[in-house]
C-alpha cells in the first residue's frame, strides 16, 4: 500500500505577523499543533465555521487558527492566529 502525499502549510503574511506577537511557548504550541493537524488531521480539535464560507478554525488552548483547506493540492492555508474572543470578529 503506497503512503498518501503529505499536507502542507502555507502561512498568509498576516497570520505570520499575528504567530510572531505571540510569545514563544504559544508560538511553539501553534507550530506544534499545525504540524499534528499536517501529520494526522483526526487528532487535533478542528470546526467547520458557519456563515464565514469555506473556513474552518483550530483550537489551540485560548488562541483559534482560521484556515481553508484545498483537498486537492492537500494545502492547509492558515488565515489568522487570534485569541479566542477576537478571532470570529470581521
Amino acid at each position: 500500500m503506497s503512503e498518501s502525499p503529505t499536507w502542507r502549510v502555507i502561512i498568509t503574511p498576516r497570520a505570520e505577523k499575528e504567530l510572531k506577537h505571540l510569545d514563544p511557548c504559544d508560538q511553539a504550541r501553534v507550530r506544534r499543533a499545525l504540524d499534528s493537524f499536517v501529520s494526522g488531521p483526526g487528532r487535533v480539535d478542528i470546526k467547520k465555521l458557519r456563515n464565514r464560507g469555506d473556513e474552518w478554525r483550530l483550537r489551540v488552548g485560548d488562541w483559534r487558527i482560521r484556515f481553508r483547506m484545498d483537498y486537492q493540492a492537500r494545502t492547509i492555508v492558515v488565515l489568522h492566529i487570534l485569541p479566542r474572543g477576537t478571532a470570529y470578529r470581521d
